[in-house]
């Protein structure tokens, strides 16, 4: 079990001089952000199908002990919207991906805010994401030859399992029989902290926990203040001992899960006023004081 507390994305103009030193240099970015947190949330994979070269520069600036949560494509989430993605999905994993190795954490899966909830649509879309990474190359060899000449790369390694963690933004997920979906293929919910401008849910899915604190007021600008951070840490330390918050945001009718220990993945989304780098770091704090041996690196 281990939790993980980190950011998403590392390149903001805005936090240069002010989190990265005066006078760092833009290519020494990421090396800094890696070292500064155990886990980042990369997410140039949502906005474009990146290259083999990126994946290994990723990989290699990142210490031992280090996870790279990856956002997937929103090729894939917001323009397919799941449905006929299994092209997509191979041409994803065939991209290079899987050249974190040992660093790669949770995909995560964020839909867009005009899509609704359809078991139809959704189940399908979960039954064909690789649950590690055997299956995770046999998919990437049904790539699309011509269009992926040149730009992908299949490294064969040990197998590991691969995780997943689904982030809705419609109303009409809060449907009980998510959280049965979710379940039986083993998907996180992700827990969103959004300003109230997204559903917020906090029903127990997974073996593990994703939450993506994108701000308590006002989405991707506002920070965190000691109480919210200390309500964040005590619902973490609760999940990851395997219990849940009494006062937990859960569905009604949903049959509690069992109670084993959990990893848990945090990562903070409010980076338009450089709040995120810092409210990570408070947040690890708050957390290394309680269970100094269970908490990641922050």
């Amino acid at each position: 079990m281990a939790i993980h507390i980190g950011i998403s994305g590392w390149r903001y103009r805005p936090w240069r001089g002010v989190f990265y030193p005066p006078g760092l240099p833009q290519h020494r970015e990421l090396e800094y952000a890696a070292h500064s947190f155990s886990s980042i949330e990369l997410n140039g994979s949502f906005y474009s199908l990146q290259r083999p070269q990126s994946w290994r520069h990723w990989a290699s600036a990142f210490p031992p002990g280090s996870v790279l949560a990856v956002k997937g494509p929103r090729y894939i989430t917001h323009m397919l919207r799941l449905r006929d993605v299994d092209t997509a999905l191979a041409n994803f994993f065939a991209s290079g991906v899987l050249q974190l190795r040992e660093r790669l954490g949770p995909l995560l899966w964020q839909l867009p805010p005009t899509l609704r909830y359809s078991p139809d649509v959704l189940e399908p879309f979960l039954s064909r994401l690789p649950r590690d990474t055997d299956a995770a190359l046999a998919l990437a060899r049904r790539r699309e030859r011509v269009r992926m000449r040149g730009r992908a790369s299949l490294p064969s390694q040990p197998r590991r399992p691969i995780r997943h963690a689904l982030e809705v933004r419609h109303d009409s997920f809060r449907d009980p029989g998510l959280v049965g979906l979710l379940r039986h293929h083993g998907v996180a919910l992700v827990v969103a902290d959004t300003g109230g401008r997204f559903p917020h849910m906090e029903d127990v899915t997974a073996d593990f926990m994703y939450l993506r604190l994108h701000g308590p007021a006002e989405l991707y600008a506002s920070g965190y203040p000691d109480d919210a951070l200390d309500h964040w840490a005590t619902r973490i330390r609760c999940w990851a001992d395997g219990h849940e918050p009494a006062d937990a945001r859960s569905l009604p009718g949903v049959a509690p899960p069992p109670r084993i220990r959990r990893d848990v993945y945090c990562y903070f989304d409010n980076d338009a006023k450089v709040d995120a780098p810092f409210d990570a770091k408070r947040l690890y704090r708050m957390l290394a004081s309680r269970a100094p041996a269970t908490a990641g690196d922050g």
